[in-house]
């Protein structure tokens, strides 16, 4: 008797218990872009009308011409009702990314404050895009202001 009730107790064992299964296989696997390539002075090298708008807007606080070289020397942006270019100095060239600093100069939005800009640019699409941060010559809350731009290559 007990012989049974073991017997019986090891079919039921047996058969509520759950066979292995292969774990499934991942087919979402996350397919990484790869990095953009390096840029390099030469690919923006021209002339360049650059529209700067504040953080946030669409709206055109102003228009800039930019002339780039293919190496560190002689950038420079001329602003609206102005004949004298102001020098732009290259920073740094990393990965996708240029990165200037203008100044220090008289502001185009601010009359009479000296401002000085750090930009940040790519090339994407054919457009040099980018962040300029302002650091005016006051010492009110507003001595900093944000922009987005974008460029466009004059032919």
């Amino acid at each position: 008797m007990r012989f049974l009730a073991l017997l019986c107790c090891a079919a039921v064992a047996t058969g509520c218990s759950k066979s292995e299964q292969p774990p499934a296989q991942d087919t979402t696997a996350v397919v990484t872009p790869p990095p953009p390539a390096p840029i390099a002075l030469a690919d923006v090298a021209g002339t360049w009308t650059v529209r700067s708008m504040a953080e946030g807007s669409d709206s055109v606080l102003v228009t800039t011409t930019m002339v780039a070289t293919a190496d560190t020397a002689g950038w420079s942006i001329t602003f609206p009702g102005r004949a004298k270019p102001v020098p732009s100095r290259v920073v740094e060239v990393a990965g996708d990314s240029v990165t200037t600093e203008t100044g220090p100069y008289e502001s185009v939005l601010r009359k009479g404050v000296r401002v000085t800009t750090h930009s940040v640019m790519r090339l994407k699409d054919g457009k040099l895009i980018g962040t300029t941060v302002a650091h005016y010559s006051t010492t009110g809350a507003d001595s900093v202001l944000r922009l987005h731009t974008e460029g466009t290559r004059v032919p």
